[in-house]
């Protein structure tokens, strides 16, 4: 029953070629106190979880709360931008990928490296997008109490832990990975 299925799923995407393309094409969220036409790397903070990057969500209630938290700091409207972007991209050699699927010791010493504002100019990586776990919001003070030594790897990892369960982030970390990006306008 199983290889018939299969078959029949590569049958439809043999005769139904856009249906296979459709599948690859993600909706990504862009939480904002501002519409954004054009986006300008050089205007994203450099001390970010995966670094100076744009970072986007597949869930557009978690960009509304990152909006609704711009518009609590700098004022303005909250906005969601949408996005599309064709994710076989990341595994067809298009563009350098690093991916992390948990709170790993090697997500947790990438993100340490990159929110680390000690270090200038700030760390940098050579990956076009990263996917990974979000940040608990009180990273900064993680950060400086695992740097003085005041707790250890295992509980700078659990500390990291975003308080609302694992939530994941894509980040945009090159002008090539931002020209993949395109405005998405529901219908």
């Amino acid at each position: 029953m199983k290889a018939a299925i299969e078959r029949e799923e590569s049958r439809a995407c043999t005769i139904y070629p856009e249906r296979e393309q459709a599948r690859a094409k993600l909706i990504l969220y862009h939480g904002s106190n501002v519409r954004i036409d054009q986006i300008d790397l050089v205007k994203c903070n450099p001390y970010k979880d995966f670094g100076q990057a744009f970072y986007l969500t597949t869930d557009p209630a978690q960009a509304m709360q990152v909006a609704l938290a711009r518009v609590d700091i700098f004022g303005g409207e909250p906005v969601v931008n949408a996005y599309t972007f064709d994710e076989r991209l990341l595994t067809d050699g298009t563009l350098l990928y690093k991916h992390f699927e948990d709170y790993t010791d090697e997500w947790g010493d990438f993100v340490y490296q990159h929110r680390d504002e000690t270090h200038v100019p700030p760390y940098m990586h050579s990956f076009d997008v990263v996917y990974g776990p979000i940040v608990n919001d009180r990273v900064g003070l993680q950060i400086r109490n695992y740097r003085m030594g005041h707790i250890d790897k295992q509980e700078y990892l659990r500390r990291l832990h975003y308080m609302k369960g694992i939530t994941f982030q894509y980040a945009f970390c090159t002008a090539r990975a931002i020209e993949t990006l395109m405005p998405y306008a529901s219908k």
